[in-house]
């Protein structure tokens, strides 16, 4: 019982530090985000943040999968016609932390290493995000893919981490409205579907 306890309550103080990290990276920016100032939030040393994760780049890796899950717990649309608009939500969410965003990209392109924290993390994000978007627009009966499902699905998201970067160097970058403009020309209406605004509520 003991162990069980001890063990429960790393994982809670491991979450606590995974939720710090990403506010002062969301606030504070990727550059200024150190160490010290992260363990400092949270009430421990340096060294303690490394007992729970072993380097600062599985810190940083760990810090993207608490930021995606908190986008998986948004309230999911019940209708597949509004995937888009779900996807929309999370990049204009990003808007909001550019911290995190630089992070996302600065990890993605160390990420190549194999061997790198993150190598694995931005593999399986990137699968689950495809499968996320195919079968998402693939139940949307009043829309039609332009190009097969997996392309489709990887033409968003290698416009939408691309539109990121361009969003870092000119905030005046609009990615949401860019990403709704892309869908709506990859995934056009049937002829004869109902406009979206006239569409009958669910």
């Amino acid at each position: 019982m003991a162990r069980r306890g001890s063990y429960a309550k790393g994982v809670a103080r491991r979450g606590e530090i995974l939720e710090s990290a990403l506010d002062v990276i969301g606030r504070k920016g990727y550059q200024n985000a150190s160490l010290k100032q992260i363990a400092e939030v949270v009430g421990v040393t340096p060294a303690a943040l490394l007992h729970y994760f072993g380097s600062k780049e599985e810190l940083f890796t760990e810090v993207l999968r608490t930021r995606d899950e908190h986008d998986l717990l948004a309230p999911q649309p019940p209708d597949p016609a509004d995937a888009k608009a779900a996807f929309v939500d999370v990049i204009r969410r990003n808007t909001e932390v550019p911290g995190v965003v630089e992070l996302f990209s600065r990890l993605s392109v160390d990420a190549v290493d194999p061997e790198h924290p993150a190598h694995r993390y931005f593999l399986d994000r990137s699968e689950r995000l495809r499968e996320g978007i195919a079968v998402a627009f693939e139940r949307d009966e009043a829309r039609r893919a332009t190009l097969d499902p997996d392309t489709m699905a990887r033409v968003i998201q290698a416009v939408s981490d691309g539109l990121q970067l361009q969003w870092m160097i000119d905030r005046s970058v609009d990615m949401p409205a860019i990403i709704e403009s892309l869908m709506d020309v990859l995934y056009p209406p049937h002829a004869g579907a109902a406009p979206e605004a006239t569409r009958p509520e669910a």
